[in-house]
C-alpha cells in the first residue's frame, strides 16, 4: 500500500463517512466511482480491506488493558515508521484523552497495515479519526480530532 491508500481514506470519509450523503448501497458502484476518481482498483481493494480489518479490529477481544502508568515502548519497525512527530502526536492525543490506550494501539496496527515505509503526522491524524469513529462511546474524542484534521493550526508544542 501506499499514500493512494490513505487518499482513498480521505476521499471516502469526506463523500460519505461524514454523514452528509450515504455511499451507494452496491461496493460495484462505489469502486467504479473511485476508478473515475482515478484511483488505481488495486488500491481501492487494499482500502477496502482496510477498513474492513478496522471494523473486524473492535470486535476483537482487548485482551490485558495496560495500567494508567504504562510505558509504551515502541518496536524498531514502528520506531522507523512513526518519526518523532507522529509518536509525539500519539503521546499529545493520549495524554489529552482524546486516545485510550487500546485506541492507541489499534491506531498503530492500522498505521502499520499501510505497508508505507514511513507514516507522516498528517496521515497519522487521518488513521486516528478512522479509529475513532469506529469506536462506540467516542463521539467527543472524535469530534476534538476531527477538529485537529481539518484545523491546520499546530495542537501541541515540541
Amino acid at each position: 500500500m501506499n499514500e493512494n491508500v490513505v487518499d482513498i481514506l480521505i476521499y471516502l470519509y469526506e463523500n460519505y463517512m461524514d454523514g452528509e450523503q450515504a455511499p451507494p448501497a452496491d461496493h460495484n458502484d462505489l469502486r467504479d466511482e473511485l476508478a473515475q476518481a482515478g484511483f488505481p482498483s488495486g488500491e481501492v481493494e487494499k482500502a477496502f480491506s482496510w477498513l474492513d480489518e478496522l471494523a473486524d479490529s473492535y470486535q476483537a477481544p482487548a485482551g490485558c488493558s495496560p495500567g494508567d502508568h504504562s510505558l509504551r515502548i515502541y518496536t524498531d519497525e514502528e520506531h522507523t515508521r512513526l518519526d518523532a512527530d507522529s509518536r509525539g502526536l500519539l503521546m499529545f492525543l493520549e495524554q489529552n484523552s482524546i486516545l485510550t490506550q487500546t485506541a492507541r494501539e489499534l491506531v498503530i496496527d492500522r498505521a502499520l497495515a499501510l505497508d508505507t515505509p514511513f507514516i507522516t503526522e498528517e496521515e497519522l491524524k487521518w488513521i486516528v479519526l478512522l479509529v475513532l469513529m469506529n469506536q462506540p462511546g467516542q463521539e467527543a474524542a472524535f469530534a476534538r480530532m476531527e477538529d485537529m484534521v481539518y484545523n491546520e493550526a499546530p495542537v501541541y508544542l515540541h
